[in-house]
């Protein structure tokens, strides 16, 4: 049996040589996921090879992305606007040093590498510091990723473009934030505890699960994700072990059924998902069952009213229906929702998503004051 770290564990979970204990989160997790930085966005590929014909004059409107090469949703989203002739440009998190890049503080302009672009609208999906490749224990490294750090987070919230979900909120959405507010809308949440010692922590006083207080991956390299997926708390091994930070744990809540909820503007789109365990989703996606489902009228209101709170316009959540109730998980900001559509055979996310992202640009441009020339 090996750690996270590649250190050796005897049965108890600890590691040698330090015999310190391996945070339970760490114990038996063996996913691995490398993320490519290869880029397969169709825009970039098309004008990075000269393919479409530049035409001189006032800056060009589009839709600005920061993510990272694997944003699959992104990509296909890319496609989607070049068929209405919408541009759209993108920031890669593992693909940006080096990165010609202009951008301008007096006037909502960018120069991106030999273009001058006006974003109407800009999207933060996964743009993640962790992965851009620069080793933060060097100088240097440390150097490039505070000033992508400032500049992504100012990009993020200018006020003179629109965004898609405020990250001013959405960054610091963290997940207790999430269970309070639900609770305040009239969703019922489970008993949670946030605690490093999560062997005295029965909330709930029944079974309970373990989980992180931050994101599910943890990426110590730039492009190596592994997983941090929920477990059951067993008392007879974590006893009076002290976890090195803290972690949620969480009651254990018998389900009738488990539905992912997406929510697009003002739209709720619904998948039931069948699954043995919480980290199947991740390990043993294969064995997943996922089909489109209904989402109740008055659940739909109560998502939707948490998302006009949080300023979100886009959206993942996942709840457990038991009987006639529905309990609060999470919400995921960086929803991705092809894996979904692909196991439930649907694009009804996509299709919505395409929709709002152009409807909403093309409003932005109808409402641009004076023409581009003023640029």
């Amino acid at each position: 049996m090996a750690s996270a770290e590649g250190q050796p564990t005897d049965a108890g979970g600890f590691s040698e040589p330090s015999l310190r204990p391996t945070p339970m989160l760490l114990q038996g997790q063996d996913y691995f996921f490398r993320a490519p930085d290869t880029p397969l966005d169709f825009q970039e590929r098309m004008f990075g090879a000269d393919m479409v014909v530049d035409e001189p004059g006032d800056p060009v409107p589009c839709v600005l992305v920061l993510a990272r090469a694997a944003d699959m949703e992104m990509n296909q989203l890319s496609l989607a606007l070049a068929e209405h002739d919408i541009r759209m440009v993108r920031i890669d998190a593992d693909r940006c040093l080096d990165l010609p890049l202009t951008i301008y503080t007096d006037t909502p302009l960018i120069e991106f590498q030999r273009w001058l672009l006006r974003p109407l609208l800009v999207w933060r999906r996964h743009f993640d510091i962790d992965a851009v490749p620069a080793d933060p224990t060097t100088v240097h490294g440390a150097y490039v990723r505070e000033q992508w750090r400032a500049v992504a987070n100012w990009l993020s919230c200018r006020n003179d473009w629109d965004r898609v979900n405020s990250v001013r909120v959405s960054e610091h959405l963290d997940r207790l934030t999430q269970l309070q507010d639900a609770a305040a809308v009239g969703l019922r949440v489970p008993r949670t505890a946030v605690t490093t010692m999560p062997g005295r922590s029965r909330p709930g006083g029944g079974r309970c699960i373990v989980k992180t207080a931050g994101h599910h991956l943890l990426e110590p390299e730039p492009g190596a994700l592994r997983g941090l997926f929920p477990q059951p708390l067993d008392i007879r091994r974590s006893g009076e072990t002290r976890e090195p930070a803290p972690v949620l744990v969480q009651q254990y809540v018998e389900a009738d059924r488990e539905l992912r909820v997406f929510v697009v503007g003002d739209r709720t789109i619904g998948f039931e998902v069948q699954k043995l365990d919480p980290a199947q989703l991740w390990v043993d996606p294969d064995s997943v069952v996922v089909e489109p489902a209904e989402v109740p009228e008055q659940l739909s209101e109560r998502l939707l009213e948490l998302c006009r709170n949080w300023g979100l316009s886009v959206a993942g959540f996942d709840l457990l229906g038991v009987g006639d109730d529905w309990v609060f998980l999470e919400v995921n900001v960086n929803c991705d929702w092809r894996w979904f559509e692909h196991r439930a055979e649907s694009t009804a996310v996509s299709t919505a998503v395409h929709d709002w992202i152009r409807t909403r640009f093309q409003e932005l441009l109808a409402a641009a004051p004076g023409g581009w020339g003023r640029w």
